[in-house]
């Protein structure tokens, strides 16, 4: 695909630089945003919907004569409504809707769109519309400014993405109707835009840096919140992941015998695993809710839930033989509505240690405010995982939206406020009464170092006797009293110069009734008798 962009990329501008009088500068050649974002938009398509009809004709010549539509533009048309039900889109059918999609299809155009808004970014030269970096220490109005501009460029990008994707998924959709299967169109527009302006956004601010600089577009407070959010989202559906294998694990045996009740063949047992890997997401969210508290339903008047379990006909889905049996739940089934709260710590420890708050009582609201946004993550999750399947009895397939957005928000919202309070209390706690020794630290230990390599190269000195006294470094400085001259104290130095003005004067003639006295504030340095004198003035430690 990026190939096929690059041609696309390369191709009018090889055009403009053989006309006359047309320079090939990139500057000059560079095509507007939304041409480029056009451009990717119908690559996407072209290469998503080519996939699509790869895999639907091999299906359609494994499949029996009567199962699919007849023909090549049936065909078409089935590939055309996976691609719509990729960006889960849903239909409608005689005597109700379709809204159970696989959300693992997903992953294809979400991939698609991801690499198409790369090419686009760097085929409109977004990198140099970039605001330049600003110099250390710059004021806050301008970090600010840069920031703000910087979301609206990745806004702008993400739009012209977006647009074009969505318009030309609606022409889809009005091409893919039968009699059968009749997509939403409103359905339609929604989903392809929001998944195309995702898309586009994370990687025109890709451009930008790593993920950890993308981050920092966000405010502090904002930035402590996703990073929350993130974390406590990823920790449930890895133990939703983990609750699914445990289930398949125990299971297995009636899995393959709903398999091989089924008999689909080589070539129809490839497709049908490739179908129970596309639902997996859904089963792993699903899970999820399981672990929350309110379960999920495989149909009308069924729950599946850690409270008990009631079930009805299933589907004759393999990857559903991992269901639990009808009846009550084993006691130690209950701990699995710890995880919750285990998410919630580790979430309110991240906020925390991102955005210290400085009055105690704001870290906790913080960090139920992280619960809440989980809450709502779960929520959506929970609305993409299920769906109806047609009317009737399978009008209600998969968990609650709002029970489950409630559950999570309360467990993870209030295990995150406790964590956040205490880390942040340990945090201030641990900055009020950090010891002065800490700052010594540092030079100590390359003291050391620099004295352990002098006596490997015999630099040492022969006596590693410590010195006398009490040597005082510079973080000792307000713990020791400012020293005191005392009125005991003997002067060697002003002794002997005192002496030798004794021996002066008897020698000196008497002094005029004009003459001045001697000034005792001026010390001799030419007598050198007892040695050399050095003067160690007490307060030179306060003056520095």
């Amino acid at each position: 695909m990026t190939a096929i962009l690059d041609q696309l990329r390369a191709a009018p501008r090889s055009v403009l630089g053989r006309l006359p009088g047309v320079s090939s500068d990139d500057d000059e050649t560079r095509r507007p945003l939304p041409v480029s974002g056009m451009l990717a938009a119908a690559a996407t398509l072209g290469v998503g919907l080519a996939a699509l009809t790869t895999l639907t004709l091999v299906g359609w010549i494994a499949a029996p004569r009567g199962t699919l539509e007849a023909g090549l533009p049936g065909v078409f048309r089935t590939a055309a409504q996976l691609w719509l039900a990729a960006h889960h889109a849903g239909f409608a059918i005689p005597g109700g809707r379709v809204g159970l999609l696989p959300l693992g299809l997903m992953l294809l155009p979400a991939v698609l769109l991801y690499r198409a808004a790369r090419w686009m970014a760097r085929d409109a030269d977004l990198r140099l519309r970039l605001p330049a970096r600003l110099p250390k220490n710059s004021p806050k109005a301008q970090a600010g400014a840069r920031r703000r501009a910087q979301l609206v460029l990745v806004v702008q990008a993400g739009v012209s993405l977006a647009a074009p994707y969505a318009l030309l998924a609606g022409l889809i959709a009005v091409v893919a109707r039968n009699e059968i299967t009749q997509p939403f169109l409103g359905e339609t527009l929604f989903s392809h835009f929001v998944l195309a302006f995702l898309a586009g956004s994370l990687a025109t601010a890709r451009m930008i840096g790593p993920w950890r600089v993308m981050l920092r577009l966000l405010p502090e407070r904002v930035r402590a919140l996703t990073v929350g959010t993130a974390v406590a989202t990823a920790v449930l559906l890895v133990a939703g992941l983990a609750l699914v294998l445990v289930a398949i694990a125990l299971n297995f045996g009636q899995i393959q015998e709903l398999s091989s009740v089924l008999s689909p063949g080589f070539v129809g047992g490839v497709l049908l695993l490739l179908l129970q890997l596309l639902y997996a997401l859904n089963a792993v969210v699903w899970a999820l809710s399981y672990i929350a508290g309110p379960g999920f339903a495989i149909g009308a008047d069924t729950l599946v839930a850690p409270t008990g379990v009631q079930l009805g006909t299933v589907p004759s889905l393999p990857l559903l033989g991992a269901l639990p049996e009808s009846g009550t739940v084993p006691a130690w089934m209950m701990a699995v509505i710890a995880l919750p709260f285990a998410a919630g710590a580790v979430a309110g420890v991240m906020v925390a240690r991102i955005s210290p708050s400085p009055s105690y009582e704001a870290a906790p609201l913080w960090g139920f405010l992280s619960g809440v946004s989980t809450g709502l993550v779960a929520g959506v999750l929970a609305a993409l995982s299920g769906g109806p399947i047609g009317g009737g009895r399978l009008a209600t397939v998969g968990p609650s939206p709002w029970e489950v957005a409630l559950s999570v928000a309360l467990e993870v919202g209030v295990a995150a406020g406790i964590s956040a309070g205490v880390t942040n209390l340990l945090l201030l706690n641990k900055r009020a009464r950090t010891p002065l020794d800490k700052a010594a630290a540092p030079v100590r230990k390359a003291g050391a170092a620099l004295a352990k390599a002098a006596s490997k190269v015999g630099l040492a000195e022969s006596d590693p006797r410590p010195l006398p006294g009490h040597w005082m470094d510079a973080t000792e400085a307000d713990t020791q009293e400012i020293p005191v001259i005392r009125d005991d104290w003997q002067d060697e130095h002003a002794s002997a110069a005192a002496e030798t003005l004794a021996q002066s004067r008897s020698r000196a003639p008497e002094p005029g009734p004009d003459a001045r006295p001697p000034r005792k504030d001026i010390v001799d340095e030419s007598d050198d008798r007892g040695g050399h004198v050095i003067y160690v003035d007490p307060y030179a430690w306060d003056r520095d």
